[in-house]
Formats: structure tokens, sequence, C-alpha cells
């Protein structure tokens, strides 16, 4: 569980905390001042910290400062009124990870915790490439002793000390964002920020201003000015995920950025100087698209100066056994009396699987095993392998026939998903598993475009009438925010 520390001298702006997080994996502390802030960080020690800008005492900004000192890598968000914009930018290059605007709106400020504790995760949970794990201190890694593993890591050793960009391709699902905190953990730059972007999964309209930022009145809805990823990151790596799916107008940005080192806020005439190191990854053929005039040739040399390709787990069986072990202790269940094994006849079935969706699919896998198996051992029967390629289907690799049904890089990201209503509707079997997902595609949609409705439906494709009837079906509330007092800075 995360600890979260609120930092406010209002006890109103704790309790709407523990409200707002009470069904979330997040257990919610209190400092009423920036002096007991500092005083709970070696006690607490939090995964992040939401701080007001004004406070009796020591304020956000000169206790920032301090925790910076303390924790370089801890994860600070400030909460200003706008009056104190200003103030939270100065934040920002105190080394905060964000700043967020109050009263808040219920979905955007938690959107924000969940990024905020996902890249203090990936700053703190240091990567081993060690194919053992031999070394205590490494909390995760990237697992196998297999020759083309070796390589792999041989990269990693050569790179990570240099400072060149990297361009990590391979399947979905093989390990390429492990491989990217690994480089970042054993390179110069481990004490300063680490952001993952995924660029598929951000909107072609948000993505740019997402990177480099916007300034006030640059578009509907820009009530402030706001620092990207960018100017957060500075002095850090940036790890550009799906890169592939990025629009042509932010590619030029980024070769702006790799080349020059510097960046314009979407908006603004001011030019910005930047010091970040980029990784960059993708499962597309960036040859093909750069041919298909879908990807630019000069981004592509830039960011490839040193690549690293992360082999299918099909071409790595031998280390199904290493994964397989490595999982079962991860997702042991709490609380149970036995550890839970594997079976001969289990694991020889892991190791002939195709595995279309690579060690993401295998992890997936165990978690579903680990869950439904009846006894201390895992069975053959107990495998949920639905995509397995049927007998006499195509070769790994190789392309389906038309008309067959092959699993989708989409299929591969749904299956943890699907897992998930699997469970809610073992439950409680009354459980629309189709109104879930579509009520939760509403409201990312709704927080991707700030409660425009007729932006959400572009989104989404649908017409802004048939969105209108899903917030009534769902009972969305588009305006929910959190009426805070006590919020005049």
């Amino acid at each position: 569980m995360h600890k979260l520390l609120v930092v406010d001298d209002e006890p109103d702006v704790v309790y709407s905390f523990r409200r707002l997080l009470r069904n979330e994996p997040i257990h919610v502390i209190a400092a009423q001042s920036g002096e007991e802030a500092l005083e709970a960080l070696p006690i607490e020690r939090p995964d992040l910290v939401l701080m007001d800008v004004r406070m009796k005492g020591m304020d956000g900004l000169t206790a920032l400062r301090a925790m910076r000192k303390i924790d370089s890598k801890l994860m600070v968000v400030v909460m200003t009124a706008f009056g104190t914009t200003q103030t939270a930018i100065e934040a920002m290059k105190l080394g905060a990870y964000d700043y967020t605007l109050k009263p808040f709106h219920v979905d955007a400020i938690k959107e924000l915790i969940r990024a905020a504790l996902k890249a203090g995760d990936d700053m703190k949970r240091v990567v081993s490439y060690q194919p053992l794990l031999s070394r205590e201190e490494y909390s995760e890694g990237i697992i196998g002793k297999s020759a083309p593993m070796q390589e792999v890591y041989k990269r990693i050793g050569r790179v990570a000390a240099r400072e060149a960009p990297v361009l990590i391709t391979g399947e979905s699902g093989t390990g390429k964002e492990l491989v990217a905190k690994a480089i970042y953990h054993h390179s110069a730059r481990s004490a300063k920020p680490f952001l993952a972007i995924n660029c598929a999964a951000i909107p072609e309209t948000l993505l740019e201003s997402e990177l480099f930022g916007y300034e006030k009145g640059a578009f509907t809805g820009a009530a402030a000015r706001k620092l990207g990823k960018f100017e957060v990151c500075d002095g850090g790596v940036i790890f550009l995920d799906e890169i592939g799916d990025m629009p042509p107008a932010t590619q030029a940005k980024i070769l702006r950025v790799l080349q020059e080192g510097e960046l314009e806020r979407v908006g603004g005439s001011e030019t910005i100087r930047v010091d970040v190191r980029v990784l960059a990854a993708t499962n597309k053929d960036l040859a093909a698209m750069i041919q298909a005039g879908r990807f630019r040739e000069d981004l592509f040399y830039r960011l490839n100066v040193v690549s690293i390709e992360m082999p299918p787990l099909r071409d790595r069986r031998e280390d199904i056994p290493l994964l397989t072990e490595y999982f079962l202790q991860r997702f042991q269940p709490s609380g149970a009396e036995a550890r839970v094994s594997i079976s001969r006849e289990a694991m020889d079935r892991l190791r002939h699987a195709d595995w279309p969706g690579n060690v993401r699919q295998l992890e997936n896998v165990i978690k579903n095993a680990l869950v439904t198996c009846k006894g201390a051992t895992i069975l053959s029967s107990d495998l949920s392998l639905d995509i397995e390629t049927p007998k006499g289907g195509p070769a790994p690799g190789q392309p389906a026939a038309p008309g067959t049904d092959q699993p989708s890089i989409l299929s591969d990201r749904l299956e943890t998903i699907f897992d998930d209503l699997m469970r809610r509707r073992a439950a409680d079997p009354t459980t629309d598993a189709f109104d879930v997902v579509e009520k939760e595609m509403i409201l990312l949609a709704l927080r991707r475009t700030g409660g425009n409705q007729l932006q959400a439906a572009k989104l989404l494709g649908i017409t802004r009438s048939t969105l209108r009837k899903r917030v009534a079906k769902y009972k969305i509330s588009i305006e929910t925010t959190i009426q805070m007092r006590g919020a005049g800075e």
C-alpha cells in the first residue's frame, strides 16, 4: 500500500482526501505545516507528498527545498489557488512533480495521484539486468539466462553510462520499459527524475502540450501556464514508449529537443533550454513507417544512436521456468499456508506455448492460475492459454491467414482488464462487463478533455447525443469537484 502525506493547515483538506481515496490502496497521513512534514518524512517514509504553498509557519517552497535535500526522488505535488500559479511553477523548478489548482476535479486529482505514484515507483524500484537477481537491493529485474538475453544485458551495460539516446525495439509484452528503467538506474542521471510517457495512450491533440507544456490562453481550458514533462524532467531521463504512434508535428518538436536541447511551450514564443536524455521504444517497424511517410527519417537516426532489441519469448524458451518461478514468488497469495508450486505437466505446457503476448502474457497466466488453482500445485488444467496458436496454425512470428482469429496488440493489453472483470463477475454475477468497460472509457475520455463532451465524443468516435445518453445512463457527474474550504491563498 502506498503512503500519501497531505501537508495543509486546513483539516478539511485532509478529510477530503481521505474520503476521496478511501477505496484506493493508499494510506493518507497528515501534517499541518512544513516543519511537521519534515519531521514526518524519516518516520512515515511517504511515497507522495501533496503540499499547500501557503501555510502557517514554514511555507511550501521552503519545505520543498528541504525535502529535496532529504530525498531527491520524493514525489511532491504542490497545491495552489489561481492567484499563486507563478509560485507553483517556481516549485516545479525546485523539483516538484506537478502542481494542481484548487478546487480540484475528483477524477483529475485521482489521475494525478496515480501518475505521481507510478513515477515514484519507477524511480525507486531499481531494476537489475543481472540474470539471476543476485543482488538483494534490486526490487525488480529482467529475468533470463538465454543467449539472446545475455546480449541484451551486454548492451544495457555498455550504454547505461553514456548520454546517447537509445531505441528499444521488440514485440508488445517483451519488457522494453524494464530495459529503459535499467538504463536509467545504472546511469549518471539515476538521482534525477525518470518519467515514462506512453505516446499511444495520450490523444494526439493533447500529447504535444503534455510533453512541452503550454502558456495561459493557448487553447480553450488553458487557464494558467503549465510546464511540460521535458521541463519537469530537466536533468533526468524521459522514456517515450510507443513512439511509433507519435504524430508528425510532435515528432518535429522531439527532433529539436534532441538536436538543440530546446523547446517552446504550446502558445508560447520563449525558447526554453532543457537537458534530458531520451530513451524510446516501439513495437512497430519504423523503417516501413519511414517509407510510408508516417515517421521522420531524421528523427529515427537521432533516436537510433544505440539500439537494443528485446527477443520474443518464443525465442528464449529456456527462460520460461525462470520467469514462471519469479512470478510465482512475486504473486504468492498473502497468508497462504503453503507455497504454491507448478506441476511438471503444467510447466511443459508453458514451455511449448507460442506466447504471442510474450512475458506480459505469461505473467497474466501465472496470476490467473494462482487465483484459480484448488490446491498448492498449479496443474495443466489451471492454465488459461486461450490464445495459443491452434494446431496447424501459422508458425511463431508469421502473420495469420486472412479471416483467422489471431490476437492483436490491443487484445494483449486487454488481458489484464478482462481478468479483473471476470473476478468481479465471480464475486457478483449481475455485473455487466460491457457496461463497466463503457463507463470507464467515457470517464477516461472526459478526464482527458477536461469535461468537454464534444471533444470526448470525438475521441470515442460517437455522437455528442450518444455520449449524453451514456452519461445519463451511468449517472456520471462531469462537474464533480472537491470543494475545499480555506483555499484562499
